[in-house]
């Protein structure tokens, strides 16, 4: 269990895929580009298995954007990307109306 306290330091924001593409020499790799309202990350996710990135173009989703940057295959991924592990593969979550990019969610 952890506490609200702890809860609260998360910084999850809604934000939309600008640009996605597959990383080389990969498999389940995509290099997102998203727009967080007031600025764009980079983020490495593991959800080529599930998802092509002209599919996912536009889509907007929840993005944990206080988590220490991780270099993947040479690729500083600058947060990350939230879903839902359905057997083993990556199901994106989507608000149920657009809202506006870099929204809170509390």
């Amino acid at each position: 269990m952890i506490t609200f306290d702890d809860f609260d330091k998360l910084d999850i924001r809604i934000g939309t895929i600008l640009e996605a593409e597959s990383v080389p020499e990969t498999e389940k790799l995509l290099k997102l580009t998203i727009d967080l309202g007031d600025e764009k990350r980079t983020m490495v996710a593991g959800i080529a298995d599930k998802y092509k990135p002209e599919d996912i173009k536009g889509k907007q989703i929840p993005v944990l954007t206080n988590l220490e940057p991780k270099t993947i295959q040479g690729i500083e991924s600058q947060g990350m990307i939230l879903a839902v592990d359905t057997n083993g593969k990556a199901t994106l979550l989507h608000p149920d109306k657009e809202v506006n990019n870099g929204s809170k969610i509390r």
